[in-house]
């Protein structure tokens, strides 16, 4: 009997730093850069000279991603540093990604590495969902170089964690069945859509497994995440319903949003929510290679009542920090303080030039007309997650007003 949702998450192993070694390998380069201590970072002479990538072997010296240049190689003398190449990286990405694209139609890009295939209804294709997934696997390693893990589940949660289990070019699944085998003894803080700030405050009240979590009493739970705590205990116990969202490779507008697991009343709150979806539009509009003339920021209630509240920008934009600046003057100005089950943002008149015209009464900003600051960005967002680094501007706005009050 076929399974009523069978969901792979596919997801390369150490992306960029696989893509540049087999990059360099091509041009002739000797060394395989993931056999030996080796990072993908900036300019060491600059700022923006920190880790994206870092080989397994440099791994074992203890080098993380996003430490700067200086302090890795106080870690590892003999460390080999190389660009990133972000023609490289979008070449290999859509090279898998159009690989993906045969299997199903259903296929979410959830970023530059890692894909969510929807093969629900096809078991008259593929006769074995396990043997396909060693396919994939395989295929992607012998056409390309580079490996994979594949993740099979229920749902994209369940496939998502399958995906992340041992290291690296394997296949794992996590159903029903094996969620408390597989899942529950795994630390809180490696459940999906758990963050730091969650992942404290669990483990504060003693919460320090997803098996804890599961377990949890529900009045804890609420005392302290109020609606959030179902949320957390459905995700622990490899529930979730999200869909397979599928996108075109280019549109007229850009948009994204959440339906949130529970009715959201604090305006903090909202812009963390915000700051991720600014994020996400942004990088789809580069992709796109577009700017964005307006922008939009969408709500539905707990009555799920619609409204939204749109402005025509100045002058066209494209990066993350300017697209949340206009957001958070949206929320200042439109939301009803009423609670919200949905929210998003849109971006509209969308064009391939900037041709901005002169604001004689703002100051020059910044000069980062070639993107390689917010292509820096987007690739350690991208896979480290959406708030991994940013620029100063945005933490600021993020946590204005969170100070206590004397």
């Amino acid at each position: 009997m076929e399974r009523e949702r069978i969901i792979f998450h596919v997801d390369v192993n150490n992306a960029f730093l696989s893509w540049t070694a087999i990059d360099l390998l091509h041009h002739g380069y000797k060394t395989d850069i993931r056999t030996i201590p080796a990072v993908i970072g900036g300019d060491e002479k600059k700022r923006s000279g920190i880790v994206l990538a870092k080989s397994p072997v440099a791994k074992k010296y203890g080098i993380v991603t996003a430490e700067t240049l200086y302090s890795a190689r106080r870690k590892c003398p003999t460390l080999k540093c190389f660009p990133p190449n972000f023609d490289c990286y979008k070449e290999k990405s859509d090279l898998f990604y159009n690989y993906l694209k045969q299997y199903t139609p259903s296929i979410e890009r959830f970023s530059v590495d890692e894909c969510f295939l929807d093969m629900t209804g096809t078991k008259y294709l593929y006769k074995d969902y396990l043997a396909l997934a060693r396919k994939i696997k395989n295929d992607i390693k012998n056409l390309y170089g580079f490996t994979v893990n594949v993740g099979v589940g229920c749902n994209k949660l369940c496939a998502k964690m399958a995906s992340d289990f041992l290291k690296p070019d394997r296949v794992h699944t996590l159903f029903p069945e094996e969620i408390e085998e597989k899942l529950w003894p795994l630390p809180v803080e490696d459940l999906f859509m758990v963050g730091k700030s969650t992942a404290k405050t669990l483990n504060k009240i003693n919460i320090k497994t997803i098996g804890d979590l599961a377990r949890a009493d529900m009045v804890l739970l609420k005392r302290h995440f109020k609606k959030q705590a179902s949320f957390l205990h459905n995700s622990a116990m490899g529930i979730d319903f999200s869909e397979i969202e599928i996108r075109s490779e280019k549109n007229d507008s850009i948009s994204v949003s959440e339906t949130l697991p529970y009715d959201v009343l604090d305006k903090d709150d909202l812009k963390e929510i915000l700051l991720r979806q600014s994020q996400e539009v942004g990088r789809q509009l580069r992709n796109q290679k577009q700017y964005a003339g307006s922008i939009a920021i969408i709500y539905k209630n707990n009555l799920f009542k619609s409204y939204s509240h749109q402005k025509s920008l100045y002058n066209v934009i494209d990066k993350n920090e300017e697209i949340y600046s206009n957001v958070l003057e949206l929320l200042d100005s439109s939301w009803k303080k009423d609670p919200i089950r949905l929210i998003g943002i849109r971006l509209g008149n969308l064009s391939s030039e900037r041709n901005n015209q002169v604001d004689l009464f703002n100051q020059e900003q910044e000069d980062d007309s070639d993107g390689n600051i917010q292509k820096t960005l987007d690739i350690i967002n991208e896979k480290y997650g959406d708030a991994s680094v940013m620029p100063a501007s945005i933490k600021f706005s993020k946590f204005k007003g969170k100070r206590k009050k004397k």
